[in-house]
């Protein structure tokens, strides 16, 4: 089954001062770059979700595809519904921006963890080290309308959406992966990893 990928770059930035975190340099390229060249092999289609910088996100070569009005400002599953509501395939892995180092078979690890509910539509999620990360994650279409109708009514936290339509684990190994939500966890990262 054809499956497409959409990094999630439409974050205000907040806890990082409001900067564009898909663009911050990481070992010479944006962190963005980092993540077309690891998902490119195990996906048909790559889109980016952004709300700003719209031009520089361009220059990857890639559909860029902003949060629906309604939902703007409402966090990540904002984004995860803009993904399912322009991917071209049913099923959908979505990553964040600030995420560089993705598993070479995370696709393939997410999809086997979603047939552990094959009577319900595809959704699952990354686990690393015992620690959860929803918003690296696999989704089918078929939740772009109860995703909507979550973020209608106020519910944007997106650990408690994934628990409520309840979610499978996909087990990554015990490696912590990096997650730049703070300037300091990014240069921290960078004094340990460059």
């Amino acid at each position: 089954m054809s499956i497409t990928a959409v990094i999630l770059a439409g974050g205000r930035g907040t806890r990082m001062g409001g900067v564009e975190k898909g663009l911050l340099d990481w070992r010479g390229r944006p962190l963005i770059a980092h993540l077309i060249e690891a998902l490119a092999p195990q996906v048909d289609h790559i889109l980016i979700n952004a709300n700003r910088s719209l031009q520089r996100y361009a220059s990857f070569g890639l559909p860029i595809i902003c949060d629906h009005v309604d939902f703007a400002g409402l966090g990540p599953l904002a984004g995860l519904h803009s993904a399912l509501s322009h991917s071209p395939t049913q099923l959908t892995v979505c990553v964040p921006c600030d995420m560089p180092s993705l598993p070479p078979d995370l696709v393939h690890r997410l999809i086997k963890a979603s047939e552990t509910r094959p009577d319900r539509p595809p959704l699952a999620y990354a686990m690393s080290a015992g620690r959860a990360y929803p918003t690296l994650c696999l989704s089918h279409v078929a939740l772009q309308e109860p995703l909507a109708a979550s973020l209608r009514q106020g519910h944007c936290a997106a650990w408690r959406w994934f628990v409520e339509h309840e979610a499978c684990g996909a087990d990554l190994g015990n490696t912590p992966l990096a997650n730049f939500n703070t300037h300091s966890a990014f240069a921290l990262a960078k004094v340990k990893l460059e």
